[in-house]
């Protein structure tokens, strides 16, 4: 589909399920020994919660993460369940961060930066290592750019071992914080991101993440939240791997070609897989009727008896299964005794759809097909 011959990265199935837990096991790892028994800390509402708390359980070192009050729950109960201590605190992820920073300077507990930190990137790291051990022809990495951590790590590791593999960073078009710094030619902070790729929904990237990215990345794409979602749902349709939208943005960039990839070896990195659900249920709906095997169609009738009937004996003889109805009577736009009907259905073939307005049509139907 991509004409590209591509080799997938699966930091998805890492325990935790992101690249988080490579960079914060190398931090945590290397304390001294005072600083361990002091603790570390760490302000996420993500993947890097998760990281911090499995790593510091795995190295018997105390661990406390600060998350906003909005994270979702089953990320506060995953991160809970590695072991770290969670304080729910502020409406925003800087009230955390900042509560996090004054609990570090009282207790003297070590901060696990997200990215901009020597070893959080080393760690990272780690994954260009297995890739050149696995595939030592491989021409372009493609790499989902947040905070720059994960492309700072690789692109150090690869261009040392092969300086001919391009690196080839990804951003969220709703959040090109690393992008916006490269053409400045300086640290750009956004004054706000808007994609649903949360994962490298990042403001600003880091100091020492910027300075390698500007060295070593030979270059920088953007993907947006359709290209991700349409990503994601090929993932688990085609190859059955569940991945979160961030973690598909290298994959997208080389799906929609955002570089020159065609006939090349490719290695996108699917960087986690710790997906929303409720952003899960909407890439799938929309896979679905992007493939033409549900639809939705908004339909104005009378509002008697026997015509929601035709409508639903319609579908029935297309052998149609329906998924939802909903009636709306309220609006000014419905004209008085009448209804819309709205009917999301699933169908067993791309052609049913246009088969079904043209009897919508016989009947006098006015309808509407909503995409």
């Amino acid at each position: 589909m991509s004409e590209a011959d591509v080799y997938l990265k699966l930091e998805n199935f890492q325990t935790t399920g992101s690249f988080k837990v490579r960079g914060a096991y190398y931090k945590i790892k290397n304390l001294t020994p005072e600083e361990a028994s002091k603790g570390v800390l760490c302000a996420s509402a993500g993947n890097h919660a998760q990281g911090v708390a499995y790593a510091a359980s795995s190295l018997g070192v105390k661990s406390t993460v600060f998350m906003p009050e909005f994270a979702p729950p089953l990320k506060v109960i995953a991160t809970r369940a590695y072991g770290a201590e969670v304080v729910l605190i502020g409406d925003t992820f800087d009230d955390a961060f900042n509560a996090a920073i004054e609990f570090g300077k009282k207790s003297g507990a070590t901060f696990v930066h997200p990215f901009d930190d020597p070893y959080i990137i080393a760690g990272q790291g780690t994954i260009g290592l297995e890739i050149f051990d696995q595939l030592r022809e491989v021409e372009d990495v493609v790499v989902p750019i947040g905070g720059g951590g994960l492309i700072a790590g690789i692109a150090i590791v690869l261009k040392q071992l092969n300086p001919r593999i391009r690196i080839i960073g990804v951003e969220a078009d709703g959040a090109q914080s690393m992008k916006a710094s490269m053409e400045k030619g300086e640290l750009v902070t956004l004054n706000s991101v808007d994609t649903i790729a949360d994962g490298i929904a990042v403001k600003s990237p880091g100091k020492l993440t910027f300075d390698v990215t500007r060295k070593l990345v030979d270059e920088l794409v953007v993907v947006n939240d359709a290209e991700m979602a349409r990503t994601a749902y090929l993932l688990l349709q085609r190859a059955k791997i569940l991945v979160e939208p961030a973690g598909v943005a290298a994959m997208a960039a080389v799906l929609y070609q955002k570089a020159s990839t065609k006939g090349r070896k490719v290695v996108p990195i699917i960087s986690g897989g710790n997906a929303n659900m409720s952003i899960l249920e909407q890439i799938l709906d929309k896979g679905v009727m992007d493939e033409g095997l549900r639809a939705r169609i908004q339909v104005l009738i009378p509002d008697r008896a026997g015509k929601l009937k035709e409508i639903i004996n319609i579908l029935d003889k297309m052998k149609a299964s329906i998924h939802d109805i909903a009636h709306e009577r309220s609006t000014t736009s419905v004209p008085v005794g009448h209804v819309h009907v709205t009917i999301t259905f699933n169908l067993q073939d791309t052609t049913q759809l246009s088969m079904v307005c043209k009897e919508l049509e016989k009947r006098g139907m006015q309808y509407e097909v909503l995409r």
